[in-house]
């Protein structure tokens, strides 16, 4: 992994984006939505994480966060590594997912072309972790993670979007995450 993929500085804020193997469509259903809501309440409450943003897309996530214990990479290997499990688990028992098969083939698939996975490999392993150093930088990309539903086409305007931290910033209303806000 090249040196702009690592978190250099560890009490920073950063901005990250993941994505499923493959880029695919998983979080299409509520019930794997929740289970990346529900781990990310656990870091900010459990693990040290400040979050303050987030956006679930259907193939990716994005967060703006830092640690309180100066461990950003830790946080989020924790929270990929239950993810992953807990998102695998779920699918295999949705007798209702129509490409429960295909899906659980694809992650065993990535898996077998990865060193250090065995079974199923749900996330792809790089977070492109960017720094974010300016207020300009952190409203640009707080925009960019908010915004992404509307430009996908999805919902008209970005607090129209369940899965995002957009309904705090925009509305005042407390959305399914606790977060700090910028």
């Amino acid at each position: 992994m090249s040196r702009k993929y690592k978190f250099l500085e560890k009490d920073g804020l950063y901005f990250v984006s993941f994505a499923t193997v493959n880029w695919i469509d998983v979080f299409v259903r509520p019930d794997y939505c929740e289970i990346i809501t529900d781990s990310l309440n656990y870091c900010v409450k459990n693990l040290g994480m400040e979050l303050y943003c987030w956006c679930i897309m259907p193939s990716h996530l994005h967060l703006i966060y830092s640690a309180r214990d100066n461990n950003p990479e830790i946080i989020l290997g924790r929270f990929k590594e239950h993810t992953s499990k807990a998102l695998i688990k779920a699918i295999t028992a949705n007798m209702q997912e129509s490409r429960r098969e295909w899906l659980l083939w694809m992650f065993k698939r990535a898996a077998a072309k990865s060193s250090n996975v065995s079974n199923h490999q749900f996330w792809q392993h790089n977070n492109k972790p960017i720094q974010i150093w300016s207020a300009n930088v952190i409203e640009q990309k707080a925009d960019y993670l908010h915004y992404n539903p509307v430009v996908a086409g999805f919902v008209a305007e970005p607090w129209y979007w369940r899965y995002s931290s957009a309904v705090d910033y925009y509305t005042g209303v407390k959305g399914l995450v606790d977060i700090c806000l910028l």
